[in-house]
């Protein structure tokens, strides 16, 4: 039996916040996984040896597929019950992690990303649907959302800290073992402290909408992803074609529904629909920021994981902090000069990489993340408040899966497009670049596919070979990290405008 619902002036206790302790956990848990592999690329490099495209998928298929499975997932937790789907979905993902670690291939870590992010969707639609039972009051909720999105703030900026200290000591699955601790405290805590909630007056599941909207997706995002790396074939554009398709299909299909899949009616909140855009882009920024940032401090940069763990620190803290410090500065500006101060700061940190040297760029990289921490820690505690509350009370569920998928899609999108653009740009740049006749063009095609292996195929040369092909190697991966942060910077740009437009009343 559901409890019954608390009346809005009703202020949460001392367990509520107990509780929202525990749910923070899975949110850490699914941002600290989007982003502490990045640490980890070139370990797993070595010991694995996956082509450019093999290591893009090890890296984002977590997120296509978390993005994919939130709407059906959220939509299934309002009907099962968002506490159970939590904790079945926790259990999953500890099984998964373990097969994670223990990869002994490059597509056998493909398919263990693979079920995480099933897994890992499972989690995040329970979240936020959870909070807002705990925390009926207005004032504590917009407090319980600050910690949520401080925690997956701080979680996608943690986890390439959490990476360079275990790469220290151990093997690089070490990075997927770390979820079990966590996952254990879920199991047992979450029954004791949280109450289950679901919707009292369920539909059915689509299952041609949870078709339609998969196919859609992942249809849609590879195609993109080899449209960007340069691949112009026809196989490309019906990956285009067919994903944009499922999906015009998908949307069509849900305003017919009496009971949709996705509630796609709550988009006319112009308010929600701000909230959905802004939080996609800040995570496209940041975490394909994070993917190509974690190589250039390592591998280009050379410093060690733990060293260069250590300057994305400053940003993990501003934006921690700056998630609660937006509290009472909301209540003395609009919302949208808010939100729209904070995009241009996150937009002024990404931009900050286009001007990085090819040597000695730490203390750059250390300002840029700094910036983009609290431009989206200003921003993310409003976006989603506005998202949350904008939904009616039964289809919370729903609300917070559009929310999850955003943060989620907006992950994996971030690594695809920009780790494809960042790719192309170093692949195209090295392949042109003027080498010693003595390096084969097999040396050279095996170096311009990730910059690691460009190091290994330097140590592999005669000195002056070496040194060429390496200095060679590091000027093209910098030069294409400037060219993608610029792109990154003119989407949060564009964002900046558009939520201008959607917020004028606000």
């Amino acid at each position: 039996m559901n409890p019954q619902p608390a009346l809005p002036s009703e202020r949460a206790g001392f367990k509520a916040w107990l509780g929202l302790a525990v749910l923070v956990l899975p949110v850490i848990l699914i941002s600290v996984d989007m982003t502490v592999l990045g640490f980890a690329v070139p370990h797993l490099s070595a010991a694995l040896n996956p082509t450019s495209e093999q290591l893009l998928w090890i890296v984002d298929i977590y997120g296509f597929l978390i993005a994919g499975f939130l709407i059906t997932m959220g939509a299934i937790g309002d009907r099962v019950g968002r506490r159970r789907l939590l904790l079945i979905g926790s259990a999953a993902f500890g099984v998964a992690s373990v097969v994670a670690a223990f990869s002994a291939t490059a597509e056998m870590l493909i398919a263990a990303r693979a079920l995480l992010g099933v897994a890992g969707a499972t989690l995040m639609p329970s979240t936020l649907s959870l909070i807002r039972s705990l925390f009926p009051n207005p004032q504590q909720r917009v407090v319980a959302i600050a910690v949520w999105a401080s925690a997956f703030s701080a979680g996608a900026a943690f986890g390439p800290v959490l990476g360079g200290v275990l790469l220290e000591h151990f093997f690089w699955g070490s990075v997927f073992l770390i979820n079990l601790p966590v996952i254990a405290v879920i199991l047992v805590a979450l029954p004791l402290l949280v109450a289950e909630s679901r919707d009292p007056h369920p539909g059915r599941i689509d299952v041609l909408s949870v078709a339609l909207s998969l196919l859609g997706m992942l249809s849609a995002v590879y195609g993109i992803k080899r449209l960007v790396g340069g691949d112009l074939s026809l196989f490309t554009g019906a990956a285009l074609v067919v994903g944009a398709a499922a999906l015009v299909v998908f949307v069509r299909r849900q305003r017919r529904l009496t009971d949709p899949l996705l509630d796609v009616s709550l988009f006319s909140i112009r308010r929600f629909r701000a909230g959905v855009v802004t939080n996609f882009m800040l995570v496209f920024t940041m975490v394909g920021s994070l993917f190509f940032l974690t190589q250039l401090l390592q591998t280009a940069y050379e410093m060690r994981p733990l060293h260069a763990s250590l300057v994305l620190v400053p940003g993990l803290v501003i934006s921690v902090l700056a998630s609660f410090i937006v509290i009472p500065i909301a209540r003395r500006f609009r919302l949208r000069t808010v939100i729209a101060s904070g995009l241009l700061i996150a937009a002024l940190g990404i931009a900050v990489l286009t001007q990085l040297p090819v040597t000695e760029g730490m203390l750059m990289v250390l300002i840029s993340f700094a910036l983009l921490g609290l431009g989206t820690g200003l921003t993310e505690t409003l976006t989603n408040d506005a998202i949350l509350t904008a939904a009616p009370a039964n289809r919370a569920g729903a609300a917070s899966a559009i929310s999850e998928t955003a943060y989620e899609f907006g992950g994996a999108l971030g690594v695809a497009l920009l780790g494809s653009v960042l790719s192309f740009s170093y692949r195209s740049q090295l392949s042109g670049a003027a080498l010693p006749e003595e390096i084969s063009a097999g040396t050279l095609d095996g170096a311009a596919e990730t910059i690691s292996a460009a190091a290994g195929a330097a140590d592999s040369l005669g000195a002056a070979d070496g040194a060429a092909l390496w200095s060679a190697a590091r000027e093209s991966f910098v030069s294409a990290v400037q060219l993608t942060s610029g792109i990154g910077a003119a989407f949060i740009g564009a964002t900046i405008l558009l939520v201008w437009i959607l917020l004028r009343k606000d």
